[in-house]
């Protein structure tokens, strides 16, 4: 693992097309237990190098039931965004993640990691990657019918602030969903 997260810091497949160059963020152990697959990280987290380290990243652990702690403990979660590196801007926020990284290195990081109990895939392009064909016809809906995909997959709307919109309208997510989703992190961990 050790070996393999190192490549993965170093790798500079897509670097011509990064603006602010390659900084790949990734975070895993083979003791993981729960998988974290968002979409890319923000200017704010490749300043940082630290993952989910913004207000998105606050919003999730508050949806998770869980401290700053544990979040950042690999051998609790493993953090593995769709693209490692900050893609970018575009005209109604951040441009989608590369789509070199998650062929590249999904499968040898999830061949390492042996004790995943629960994959959250955060937003639509976790949720098309890995639900494929059993994807819903809106990420509403998806999230909705999350109890179709368990116990493997928990599909998440993005926590950004960006999207508070969604949650007022969707309030069925933070009532019914959010409660369930921080007893099965309670139980996994």
């Amino acid at each position: 693992m050790h070996k393999l997260l190192q490549e993965i810091r170093a790798c500079s497949v897509c670097e011509k097309d990064l603006p602010l160059g390659p900084r790949p963020i990734v975070a895993a152990s083979p003791s993981s237990k729960i998988a974290v697959i968002g979409q890319a990280p923000g200017t704010a987290v490749h300043e940082s190098g630290i993952p989910w380290d913004d207000p998105s990243g606050r919003r999730l652990r508050e949806w998770m039931g869980i401290t700053d702690e544990v979040f950042y403990d690999p051998s609790n979660l493993a953090i593995i965004p769709m693209g490692f590196c900050y893609p970018g801007k575009g005209k109604s926020g951040d441009l989608p993640p590369r789509p070199e990284c998650a062929p590249l290195w999904h499968k040898p990081l999830f061949d390492s990691i042996k004790e995943i109990k629960l994959t959250l895939l955060i937003g639509q392009y976790a949720q098309k990657y890995y639900l494929q064909d059993k994807i819903k016809r809106t990420l509403t809906e998806t999230v909705r019918n999350y109890d179709e995909y368990l116990p493997e997959f928990m599909p998440l709307p993005h926590p950004s602030p960006r999207n508070n919109i969604w949650l007022k309208k969707n309030e069925w997510f933070e009532r019914d969903l959010v409660p369930k989703l921080k007893s099965i992190i309670s139980s996994a961990l």
